[in-house]
C-alpha cells in the first residue's frame, strides 16, 4: 500500500466516504429508480446547493462560532437579487454583485457585533436571524417575485445529461474554500483562533479581526446560495432560507467540524452534505415520510459531536505524559 493511500485511509473523511459509497451501492442495488437520469439530475441539484449552504456554516464553526442567520441572509440577498433585476430591471451581474455585497455586510455586521460586544456569537446571530428575515418581509410584504429573467432561469434549469449546470457552483466555491483552509494564511488564522484564541493572540494573530472576517466569508457564502436557490426555484421566494440552519450545521459536524473549533474539513462537509442528500432521496425513492428526514439529521449530529469527543479524549489521553515510575530507593 502507497503512503498517499494511507494517508487517504487515514484521513478524518475516509469512513464518511466509505459510508456514503456503500450507501450509494446498496440504493442503486434496492432501488432501480436510482441511477435514473432524473433521479440522479435531482441528486446533484440538491447537492449543489447544499454544499455552499454548509461551507458558509463551516467557516464560522472554523474559529468556534455559529451562523444561526445563515438562512436569513440566503433569503433576503434571494429577495434583493430577484427584486432588483424584476422591479428595478437591473442587469443580471450588477444584481449579482449587489447580492453579494449585501451578504458581506451582513456577515460583517454579525462579526462586528459578537467582537465588539463580546456577546456569545450564538446569541447574536440569533437577534440577527429575526432582523434580516424582518427585512425580508418587509420588502416582500411576504410575496414572491416572479419577473426573474431567462437567461437566470434557463442556469437554474440547463444540463448535460444527468448533470445540472449548477454543479459548477460546489467546484467553483469549494476549491478555493479548501485551498483558503489547507494553505491560506487566513485559513490558518481561523483554525488557530478556533483552536486556542489566547495562544493564537500570543503569537500575533488579531482573534477579532479573523472571527469578523469569518462571519464575512459566512455571510458571502450564504449570499451566493440565496442567489443560486433563486435560479433553481426560478422566483425569488421570501420563504427561501427558512429550512437551512439544521443542514448547514449537520454537514460540516457530519464531516468532523468541532463546534467549539480549531478544525473543520472542506472534503468532510461535502461528504457530509452527499450523506444527507442520499438519506432525504432514500426516503423518498422508499414512499416513507420525509419528515423523518429531520430525526435522522438530528441523530446524525448528536453521533457525529459524540464521536468527536471520543476522539479529542482520545488524543489528549495519548498526548499527556506518561505518569512518573516510582524508584525504590536502596538501603
Amino acid at each position: 500500500m502507497t503512503g498517499g493511500v494511507r494517508r487517504l485511509l487515514r484521513s478524518d473523511w475516509a469512513g464518511l466516504a466509505i459510508v456514503v459509497a456503500l450507501g450509494m451501492v446498496i440504493m442503486g442495488t434496492t432501488q432501480p429508480a436510482f441511477t435514473g437520469s432524473f433521479n440522479l439530475y435531482v441528486l446533484l441539484i440538491s447537492f449543489s446547493l447544499w454544499s455552499v449552504i454548509a461551507l458558509a456554516q463551516m467557516a464560522t464553526l472554523a474559529v468556534g462560532q455559529m451562523n444561526l442567520a445563515v438562512g436569513a441572509i440566503g433569503g433576503l440577498v434571494a429577495i434583493s437579487f430577484g427584486g432588483m433585476m424584476d422591479v428595478w430591471g437591473l442587469p443580471i451581474p450588477l444584481a449579482a454583485l449587489t447580492g453579494l455585497a449585501i451578504g458581506l455586510v451582513c456577515g460583517l455586521i454579525n462579526g462586528a457585533l459578537t467582537v465588539g460586544t463580546g456577546i456569545n456569537g450564538f446569541i447574536i446571530t440569533l437577534a440577527m436571524l429575526s432582523a434580516y428575515k424582518g427585512i425580508n418581509l418587509g420588502i416582500t410584504e411576504a410575496q414572491p417575485f416572479y419577473g426573474i429573467p431567462e437567461s437566470v432561469k434557463a442556469f437554474g434549469n440547463a444540463r448535460l445529461g444527468p448533470i445540472p449546470l449548477l454543479v459548477i457552483a460546489p467546484v467553483v466555491v469549494a476549491a478555493p474554500i479548501w485551498l483558503l483552509m489547507a494553505r491560506g494564511v487566513l485559513g490558518r488564522q481561523m483554525l488557530a483562533v478556533g483552536g486556542n484564541p489566547h495562544a493564537a493572540a500570543l503569537s500575533g494573530i488579531s482573534p477579532g479581526r479573523t472571527i469578523i472576517a469569518a462571519h464575512v466569508l459566512s455571510g458571502g457564502l450564504g449570499a451566493i446560495a440565496g442567489m443560486l436557490a433563486v435560479a433553481r426555484l426560478q422566483i425569488a421566494q421570501p420563504s427561501i432560507g427558512d429550512d437551512w440552519l439544521i443542514l448547514s450545521f449537520a454537514a460540516p459536524i457530519i464531516g468532523g467540524a468541532v463546534l467549539t473549533g480549531g478544525h473543520v474539513s472542506v472534503i468532510g462537509t461535502l461528504l457530509g452534505v452527499a450523506m444527507i442528500t442520499l438519506i432525504n432521496n432514500a426516503l423518498v425513492l422508499w414512499q416513507i415520510d420525509p419528515y423523518w428526514v429531520q430525526l435522522l439529521l438530528g441523530a446524525l449530529i448528536l453521533g457525529a459531536v459524540f464521536l468527536n469527543r471520543y476522539r479529542e479524549v482520545r488524543e489528549e489521553r495519548r498526548a499527556a505524559p506518561a505518569p512518573a515510575v516510582p524508584v525504590a530507593g536502596h538501603g
